[in-house]
């Protein structure tokens, strides 16, 4: 074997080893991305089975019901409205100290098979302003809400934006 072939091989080799490690590092990366998504990409365009995701959009006045059994941690349910769809949530534990009907919410969990999401974690802001970047990109989207306009929808609005929607996934 020449100088010239042994090189090559070497070259070869580490340009194999490096595409090897980096496919390897990609797809690590890949299984712990979390999307965001609103409610109406949800139910577009489901995501696979067992994908944690991130649920935003604003909790729909009038929709939470929670369970206090004795001796078992509290379970709540509600919906979660981007204005054009709605989707189910269903959550087992303390709700923040800041959850509210009418507030932006974001939801990290998955969606099971009957349609609804169950959240692991919820996460609610404090101010009656606030509204996650995301959230408001998902109104923009939709032709919600445009900001040039003014401030996004009020929460009290939120309930005639999904009228037949927010029937899904009860």
């Amino acid at each position: 074997m020449t100088r010239k072939s042994r090189r090559l091989w070497l070259v070869g080799g580490c340009l194999l080893g490096f595409g090897a490690a980096t496919g390897l590092t990609l797809q690590a990366f890949s299984a712990n991305i979390v999307f965001f998504m609103a409610p109406s990409q949800i139910l577009e365009h489901p995501p696979a089975a067992g994908r944690t995701i991130r649920l935003g959009g604003m909790v729909v006045a009038g929709s939470l019901i929670q369970n206090h059994a004795a001796g078992r941690e509290p379970s709540v349910q509600f919906q979660v409205t981007d204005g054009q769809q709605a989707v189910r949530v269903r959550y087992v534990g303390i709700l923040p100290d800041l959850f509210r009907e009418g507030q932006s919410v974001v939801a990290l969990g998955e969606m099971s098979g009957d349609g609804s999401f169950q959240a692991a974690e919820v996460l609610a802001k404090h101010d009656e302003t606030y509204m996650p970047k995301d959230v408001a990109a998902a109104l923009r989207r939709s032709g919600r809400w445009d900001p040039r306009f003014g401030p996004p929808p009020a929460a009290a609005s939120w309930n005639s934006m999904t009228t037949a929607s927010i029937t899904h996934g009860t």
